[in-house]
């Protein structure tokens, strides 16, 4: 985790000063990195100047933006103290583009927040602020849960090592890298999964071509190749790693995953989000964000090398 320097605290969620807070303080505090605190304010609609008639629109914006920002300097005046660096800005927007604009402009490395309301992530994420960070966010993007205050006992580094693929693999890499440090500042317990299938298994089983001790064979030949490639990965990034924390699942991962983080009680999923070559800006993949539709704990997103986002300075 040391290469988080510059990170992006956004305020507001569920008990947001009490966890995530406290989260990004310590990460700050442990990597001598700065941190900066951001709240995003709606542009006020136009057609309210029809019903304040005794102040100018742009004078109402400005006095809640100044409210919202002395409300934020309050909170942050402890860890100040403190001698951490921490600065609060409020921006003015649609709270997605605004961070993702503000990450832009000064190269933050690390966005933290809060998932709003209560929590499972299918019921919060889905179309709100932290999906569109984690679908166009050029940064790693981790989602908080609001009741997780303490320090997590588990965490889970989903991973998809191909053998001809180097942008995946780079993207492994940092997802071990990530999950290895963190879980050794937690003092967690570490859990690597990956999902994989026999392609065209039905096919081969139906088609009468291949006997099912055929189709078996060439199955456990498949998986020992995954298990070659997963076990390569592991050794590279945590040495000596418990082979009965590695998880090798043959299906589908949007349902495995989440099973698996219920069943060994992960309270971290650290993951990738894969974008399809050759394409500017970033569509979350299928299987990532039906993953992030079922699990019930907090995540850490992680984006490929020469990911561009979509989002603009203006």
């Amino acid at each position: 985790m040391q290469r988080f320097k510059n990170i992006l605290l956004v305020a507001g969620g569920a008990n947001w000063e009490e966890v995530a807070l406290k989260r990004a303080v310590a990460l700050a505090k442990t990597n001598r990195a700065r941190l900066s605190v951001v709240d995003v304010v709606a542009e006020l609609p136009r057609d309210l100047r029809m019903l304040i008639t005794s102040m100018h629109l742009a004078d109402v914006q400005r006095l809640a933006v100044s409210e919202r920002l002395k409300d934020l300097k309050h909170l942050i005046e402890p860890v100040q103290k403190k001698g951490i660096k921490v600065s609060a800005k409020v921006l003015i927007g649609i709270p997605f583009i605004e961070i993702i604009r503000e990450v832009l402009r000064n190269k933050h490395d690390l966005v933290m927040k809060t998932a709003r309301g209560g929590f499972t992530l299918r019921d919060v994420l889905l179309g709100s602020t932290a999906m569109h960070l984690m679908r166009k966010c050029p940064c790693p993007v981790w989602v908080i849960k609001p009741t997780q205050q303490k320090k997590y006992a588990r965490i889970m580094a989903a991973v998809d090592p191909d053998p001809i693929d180097e942008k995946r693999n780079s993207l492994d890499a940092k997802i071990m890298e990530l999950a290895a440090s963190l879980a050794r500042i937690e003092g967690s317990e570490l859990h690597v999964v990956h999902c994989w299938k026999l392609f065209g298994e039905k096919i081969f089983s139906g088609s009468g071509r291949m006997s099912r001790s055929e189709v078996n064979k060439l199955s456990r030949t498949v998986r020992m190749d995954h298990k070659d490639r997963i076990s390569e990965l592991v050794e590279k990034h945590t040495p000596d790693f418990p082979s009965n924390r590695i998880h090798l699942l043959k299906g589908d991962a949007e349902k495995l995953i989440p099973e698996m983080a219920k069943r060994k009680g992960i309270e971290l999923i650290v993951m990738g989000t894969v974008t399809r070559t050759g394409i500017t800006g970033f569509i979350i993949g299928n299987t990532a964000e039906r993953v992030l539709q079922r699990v019930d704990c907090s995540v850490l997103t992680v984006k490929p090398d020469g990911f561009v986002t979509p989002v603009k300075l203006n």
